[in-house]
């Protein structure tokens, strides 16, 4: 596995955090941020929540990364 390929599963991890909903999927498990308060911030579920919160904050960022990645795959096959 080389380093592009690694680059282009982590897009796609960010992709897949970046879609979650927060009212039809997150809110029902109990992985809101409102609920993370104190200590729980450090714990790895409010870790979890927070890198989904700012995969989500991100989305322009990303979008950009995503029209790249795929120029790029357009023009080395």
């Amino acid at each position: 596995m080389g380093f592009w390929t690694l680059l282009e599963g982590l897009l796609l991890f960010a992709n897949a955090l970046a879609i979650l909903n927060e009212d039809r999927f997150l809110a029902r498990r109990g992985w809101t941020l409102a609920e993370m308060t104190g200590p729980q911030r450090s714990s790895l579920k409010g870790q979890v929540i927070g890198l989904i919160y700012a995969c989500q904050f991100l989305r322009l960022p990303l979008i950009l990364f995503n029209i790249i990645i795929i120029i790029v795959k357009l023009f080395t096959g």
